[in-house]
């Protein structure tokens, strides 16, 4: 068996039974371990589960075989950064068993040809994506932002409806219901995207697609917002924030998705 393999950001040592990253060491239980040695060892084929009970578990050991391999194959994605649903790495095969379907090389040259010859046409899903601490920071960032939009916005209320009023000739109780409902729903939303982005919520790939609509349409509202401020900054400045601003709900939605993809809740 190979001592290394190499696929992705990532390297297996299999004599120090380690992962890393990008030269840092990712956590991984034994079981795991073994279960992504079985898959690197014959890449591109379908490994069983009954394979894999036979290595985990030995034949006189009385375990509840498929929600502990499930368990198992979670935690191991988990520490890939990978998905059942948009799978990168572990592909499921239902009732069958799994497949490791990225590109894999090793110290094995034999082992490495024939990997090779097995790899599917690259796609998207293949490119390295940045750390996972910088896409957090931006999405959280950008959290704050809003939320200081939502603030200063509420704090100046009054003005904001009467500015509407003299440039763009719209009634004032008009936006200043408008500020007022949005700025309302709009601050707990962000601090819950705030605590989540915080805590690293690995569901929280999940829950944002559920919320992304109602985020969407906050967002093109407030996206408006550089309108009031004409009087300060000109119009062509304001056209232009808006426009980064109207482009902001999809630049968040990219982030989110490549920091917590979304995660099948079984095996």
């Amino acid at each position: 068996m190979p001592r290394r393999f190499q696929f992705g950001l990532y390297e297996l040592d299999t004599a120090a039974r380690e992962l890393r990253k990008n030269g840092n060491k990712v956590r991984l239980q034994e079981q795991p371990l073994q279960v992504l040695i079985s898959l690197l060892e014959r890449p591109q084929e379908v490994v069983t589960r009954e394979e894999l009970r036979q290595r985990l578990w030995p034949s006189d050991t009385f375990v509840d075989f498929d929600h502990s391999l499930n368990t198992t194959i979670a935690k191991l994605r988990d520490a890939l950064d990978d998905t059942a649903s948009n799978p990168r790495f572990i592909e499921t095969l239902p009732k069958r068993g799994y497949r490791f379907v990225a590109p894999v090389s090793t110290d094995n040259p034999g082992i490495k040809a024939e990997a090779t010859a097995a790899e599917p046409e690259p796609h998207l899903e293949h490119i390295p994506l940045p750390p996972r601490a910088i896409t957090r920071a931006l999405y959280g960032l950008l959290q704050v932002m809003y939320l200081i939009f939502y603030c200063v916005a509420l704090w100046g209320l009054d003005d904001a409806g009467v500015r509407a009023e003299v440039t763009w000739h719209i009634a004032a109780p008009l936006i200043e219901t408008a500020i007022l409902i949005t700025g309302v729903l709009g601050v707990p939303l962000r601090l819950y995207n705030l605590a989540a982005t915080a805590f690293d919520y690995r569901l929280f790939g999940n829950k944002y697609r559920v919320l992304f609509p109602l985020l969407l349409v906050l967002d093109f509202i407030w996206a408006l917002a550089p309108l009031l401020l004409v009087h300060k900054i000109g119009l062509g400045l304001a056209i232009a924030a808006c426009a980064a601003l109207f482009y902001s709900p999809f630049s968040q939605r990219m982030l989110v998705r490549m920091a917590w993809p979304v995660r099948a809740l079984d095996g």
